[in-house]
């Protein structure tokens, strides 16, 4: 994690990152600690393990702190200004055709947020700005045709409607 890359996050995002730091902090980082307590009272810690676990957990619980506590410290959160362009924090409905969309069955329209990468999330319809959709869809407009640039090959699609994320 010595890499000072920027995260763009939503307020979304934000809020859903420090709300997971608040409980490992005040929550799990305790209840891991009560489980190093009782596996200690079981004796040899050679061949226990219930500590094993504990602590193997207690790192889990650490490493992911510092990873939110990193995103946090380098967070930059966007700010939504108005509806005529894609941009990160944004609902955008595209209409997929085509012969790859086809393909793939993806024709249709079907509608997304532009998130951060943290923040994507497939089966919620949340696309990072840096997949090819969600990039190919940065700075476009509704009407604007458009063309990704996918592993399954060039998926074309039209921008239908622009909104701010909810």
């Amino acid at each position: 994690m010595a890499e000072n890359k920027e995260y763009i996050l939503t307020v979304e995002g934000k809020a859903k990152l420090e709300a997971e730091l608040d409980h490992l902090v005040s929550v799990t980082r305790k209840e891991v600690s009560e489980k190093i307590k009782e596996a200690r009272s079981f004796g040899d810690l050679s061949e226990n393990a219930e500590y094993d676990a504990a602590k193997d957990e207690q790192a889990e619980v650490e490493a992911r702190i510092q990873q939110i506590e990193h995103m946090l410290k380098y967070a930059k959160v966007v700010e939504i200004e108005s509806n005529d362009i894609v941009t990160v924090g944004k609902r955008v409905t595209i209409m997929f055709h085509g012969e790859i969309a086809n393909m793939l069955g993806m024709s249709g329209e079907k509608t997304y947020t532009i998130v951060g990468s943290s923040e994507a999330d497939p089966a919620e319809n949340k696309l990072s700005y840096e997949s090819p959709i969600g990039a190919a869809c940065i700075n476009q407009t509704v009407g604007a045709e458009v063309t990704a640039d996918t592993p399954a090959g060039s998926v074309q699609f039209k921008v239908c409607n622009i909104e701010k994320a909810q």
